[in-house]
C-alpha cells in the first residue's frame, strides 16, 4: 500500500478492469484493487501481473492483487477486503464496474455498494462512480443504465495503455469497440472522444 492515501480507489474484478473502464482516472493517484488473476493455457498469472507492472509503470497508478478464484467470486467474500482497502486508503472516489453478464463483475459491483455504503465506522468515499465496459454496453444486464458522469480522454493513449495488456485483446473487446464506445461517450458531450460512469453518490 502507499504511504499517502491516493485520491482515486478502483475496485477492479480482473487485471485490465481498470483500463477499460476507468482509464482517465489512472495515474500517482490512483489506486487499483484487482481481485484475482487466474492461470489460463494461453496466459499464466505471473503473465498476466507481468502486463499489469508494464501499464502501472507507464500510467503511473499503484495496485495490488488478491487472491480470489476468477469466474467463481462470491460476493460475500469480497466485501471485507474491499472496506479494509476503503478505511486504509481514505479515497476521495471509488469506482466500481457496471453489473453484466459477467459474473465477477456483478460481485464486485455488490461487494463494493457494501463496501461505500454510508456507515458510522467506515470510511465515507465523497464520490462513488460505476463505470462502463464494452460488455456492459453490448449486452445489458438488466435494464440499462444511462451514464451521467463524462470525462474526456485522449483515444490514442488509452489505446496504448490497452495494447500493454496484450494477453487480453480480444474481438469483443477490440481496439475498434473500444473507440466506437469512447466516440460514442464523446458524442453525449460534444468532445470526440470520452468515458462515461454512472454516480451512485456525489458530495460536494
Amino acid at each position: 500500500m502507499p504511504e499517502s492515501h491516493p485520491k482515486t480507489l478502483i475496485l477492479s474484478p480482473h487485471i485490465d478492469d481498470e483500463v477499460l473502464g476507468c482509464f482517465s482516472f489512472l495515474g500517482p493517484d490512483c489506486f487499483v484493487l484487482h481481485f484475482g488473476a487466474e492461470d489460463r493455457p494461453y496466459v499464466s498469472r505471473e503473465e498476466r501481473i507481468a502486463e499489469l507492472w508494464r501499464a502501472a509503470d507507464v500510467l503511473g497508478f499503484a495496485w495490488e492483487v488478491l487472491d480470489f478464484p476468477v469466474n467463481h467470486y462470491r460476493m460475500q467474500d469480497l466485501i471485507a477486503p474491499a472496506e479494509d482497502a476503503i478505511n486504509r486508503l481514505k479515497p476521495t472516489t471509488v469506482l466500481m464496474p457496471e453489473p453484466s453478464y459477467n459474473q465477477d463483475h456483478r460481485a464486485v459491483y455488490d461487494a463494493g455498494l457494501v463496501a461505500t455504503r454510508p456507515h458510522d465506522t467506515n470510511w465515507f468515499a465523497r464520490q462513488v462512480l460505476i463505470f462502463e465496459q464494452p460488455d456492459s454496453v453490448l449486452w445489458f444486464h438488466g435494464a440499462p443504465h444511462e451514464p451521467n458522469y463524462f470525462r474526456e480522454i485522449q483515444i490514442e493513449h488509452k489505446l496504448a495503455a490497452y495494447a500493454l495488456y496484450a494477453s487480453q485483446i480480444r474481438g469483443h473487446r477490440s481496439p475498434e469497440i473500444l473507440q466506437a464506445q469512447a466516440r460514442l461517450r464523446g458524442a453525449n458531450i460534444g468532445k470526440p472522444y470520452a468515458e462515461a460512469f454512472r454516480v451512485k453518490r456525489m458530495v460536494d
